[in-house]
Parts: structure tokens; sequence; C-alpha cells
């Protein structure tokens, strides 16, 4: 009979969790089991649940109250970076012998951000709660993703957390640095042509109405080309607002189908790849990650083809996403990954020659590590060639609205000046 019942209780369906439940912070107050007060903060969908995971701790509740939605307080936002700099400092820790828990205590103890503290604090919880970190993590799905928290799980499945958490860290060190690599590289020539076009418009709005009040006591007619800049100063001056309104509904415009529309997302990722230089830019980067994440996920451990699906939505770009998942269905075949590779006519003859030979050597991690590492590099000397080569065209462009500006209201001066003479 019991072993029927058993029977009965593993065929019997597992109960779906509801994902619409909200998840709640609760400060609770109680005794542990000598009699010692404690108090802290615990995460849960309601105080029940909460106190039933402290009583687990050994903790008898006394008070517990809901406390406001974890991270809703004020402070700093959590980063990307901020999640590198965790996982490096719980790989070191844990690689100098400290315990995971007080890891965990001393990590969020030394936090600068405080929602990082928190962070740390909810996943301590879980985890001294007897839950696995891989578990733990997922539940914070906004700050790690599928790929860290499969490779955690495969780290303690295999008793290496330490060594994977301290690849993790580098992976995601990495990545950062190239994703900085890349906004440096767009950032720069943006903000210089914002700021041209500020300064444009002061000068359109405020000092061309002062020349032109000028020229009208001259009593003669003005060049075309000074003409055409009042008939601006005096639209701006008119209608400035419309310009800006039409500035923001066009970014809301563009942010909304850039949200809503895959269509639009996969477009503009196979047209950035075709622009002259930053197209060649992007085009390393996401040659690097590819490798980066390959490298990672097989040194973990985790199957090719089950590495191909974590790599397919880290690479950043249609074209990439479009090739692996085309490289994934190939090597499911039977198909070598160096082969794959290159009938997607997508990657760089290097990398494919490397990958090959990784296979035959049997490390292909160790050369996928080494691809990842020389696109890294090209996009840091791209980015600075970059900037370089960026620098005169925007002196240009300055050149041009600001000293048209000039010889547009000097113009009529000089032609005066002529006529006395």
């Amino acid at each position: 009979m019991a072993q029927q019942a058993a029977e009965i209780r593993k065929t019997r369906p597992a109960k779906k969790k509801t994902k619409e439940e909200k998840v709640y912070s609760f400060k609770w107050e109680g005794k542990d089991r000598k009699g010692i007060k404690a108090s802290g903060e615990l995460q849960g969908t309601n105080p029940a649940l909460v106190k039933a995971q402290l009583r687990k701790q050994g903790i008898l509740v006394t008070k517990i109250s809901k406390a406001s939605t974890l991270f809703s307080s004020k402070g700093k936002k959590i980063k990307p970076l901020d999640i590198a700099f965790f996982t490096r400092q719980l790989a070191t820790m844990m690689q100098s012998g400290v315990p995971i828990v007080q890891a965990f205590e001393i990590i969020a103890e030394g936090a600068e951000n405080p929602n990082v503290a928190k962070l740390v604090t909810s996943i301590k919880t879980d985890v001294a709660a007897g839950n696995t970190l891989a578990d733990s993590l997922r539940q914070h799905p906004k700050y790690f993703d599928d790929l860290f928290c499969n490779l955690v799980e495969s780290g303690e499945q295999s008793g290496r957390l330490e060594s994977l958490l301290d690849r993790i860290a580098s992976y995601k060190e990495k990545t950062e640095a190239l994703k900085a690599k890349i906004k440096k590289a767009m950032t720069y020539p943006i903000a210089v042509l914002v700021v041209a076009t500020i300064v444009t418009a002061i000068l359109l709005i405020k000092v061309v109405p002062q020349f032109k009040s000028v020229f009208d006591g001259f009593g003669a007619d003005l060049p075309a080309f000074t003409l055409f800049v009042i008939s601006i100063s005096e639209w701006m001056q008119s209608w400035w607002f419309i310009l800006v309104i039409g500035l923001i509904a066009l970014g809301y415009v563009y942010k909304q189908v850039h949200l809503r529309s895959k269509n639009f997302r996969d477009a503009q990722d196979r047209a950035i790849l075709k622009l002259p230089i930053i197209g060649k830019i992007v085009y390393d980067a996401a040659v690097a990650r590819y490798a980066r994440t390959l490298s990672t996920t097989f040194a973990a451990g985790v199957p090719l083809v089950e590495a191909l699906d974590s790599v397919s939505g880290a690479v950043g770009n249609v074209v990439f996403r479009n090739a692996v998942i085309q490289i994934k269905e190939d090597v499911s075949a039977g198909s070598q990954l160096n082969f794959s590779m290159r009938t997607t006519n997508v990657f760089p003859s290097l990398a494919v020659q490397m990958a090959g030979i990784g296979e035959e050597s049997g490390n292909l991690d160790g050369m996928l590590d080494k691809v990842a590492s020389y696109y890294e590099a090209e996009v840091d000397n791209k980015v600075d060639n970059l900037t370089t080569l960026l620098e005169p065209f925007i002196m240009s462009v300055l050149g041009v609205l600001v000293g048209g500006l000039i010889v547009a209201m000097y113009l009529p001066i000089f032609q005066l000046g002529n006529v006395v003479g």
C-alpha cells in the first residue's frame, strides 16, 4: 500500500506556480532557538509563507509586517556592472574558503548601492533556507538571466561552483567592457552633434534677432543667404515648441515601435551592420560575444547543442542569432561546428578556422576564448580609430553651422562697408 501511495504521488501532476502572484518584502522580528532576539527583512508572497520559511531556520516570529516592495526604495539602479562585480566578489570569497552565506553577508555589508545590498540579502536568505544558489538567483530574472542561472546550476551539480563563478565573473566583466566600448563609439558623435544643435538653436532664437533689428535700419536690400537665415530664425522664434514636441513625439514613436515590432528591430539590426564604420564595430562585437559565450558555456560542461541555445540569445543581433540557430540545427544533425559556421556565410574565416583547430585538438573552449579576445581587441582599436576620424568631421559640422551663421550676419555689414568705401 505504501508503495502504491508513493507511485500515485509520483504520477500526480505537480501544482503549477502562479506567476501572477506578487512578491513583497516583509519586515520581521522574532527569537532564534537560543531565545536571542533577531530581526530582518525577507521576500515572499504572503506573511504565512514567510513565517513558515523562517520556522525552517529555527526562528519563531513574533511580529511581521509588509515593507515596501523590493527595490522600490530610493537608490541607484542596479546595473549589469554591479552584477559582474557581485559575481567576482562571490567567486573570490568562495575560492578563499569563505562559506557562501557568510560571503553574502560580507558583500551586502560592503555594497555602496543599497539596492544591491537588498538583492544580496534576499539571495542569502533563500540560500540559508536550503534552496540552491541557482534557484535563489532565478527568483530575480531581471538581474540574472537564464545563461547565468544555468551555468551556476551546472557548477553546483558538478561540484565546481567556485571555478564556474570565476568564469562567469570573467564573462560578465568582458561582456560589459565590450558594451562600454560600443556605447563609447555611439555616444561621442551623438553628444557633440546634440550640443551643436542646441548652440545653433540659441543663436537663431537669441542672437540673429539682434542683428535683424540692426539691419532694419540700413534701408538696403540684404543678401539672399542672410534673408534665408533670418527666415529660419523667425520660424524658430514662432514655432520652436512645435519642433521640440515633434522631436519628443518622434523619440516616443521610435521607442514604442522598437519595443513592439520584432520586424522593425530585425531591420534595424541588419541596417546597422551595413553602416560604413560603425557596422564593422558592431560586427566584430557580435563575433566576440558569440565566441565568448560559447567558450564559457562549453567550458562549464554544457553540451554544445544546449550551449548554442544560450549563445543565440546573447549575440545581440538578428543576423547572428539566425546564424546560430542554423548552426544549432546543423550540429544537432551531426555536422562539425566549424563547417556549420562556414555555411552560414556570417562568421569571418579566422573564427571558423580557430573553431576547426579547437575541435581537432579537443580545446574548443580555449580557441574560442582566443577568438573572443582577438575581436574584443579589434573593437577597442576600431572605436579609438573612429573617435580619431570623427573629430575632424565633427569640427567641420560645427564650423559650417556656427561659421555659416556668423557669415550670414556679417555679410550685410561687409557689403555696407564696400558701398561706403
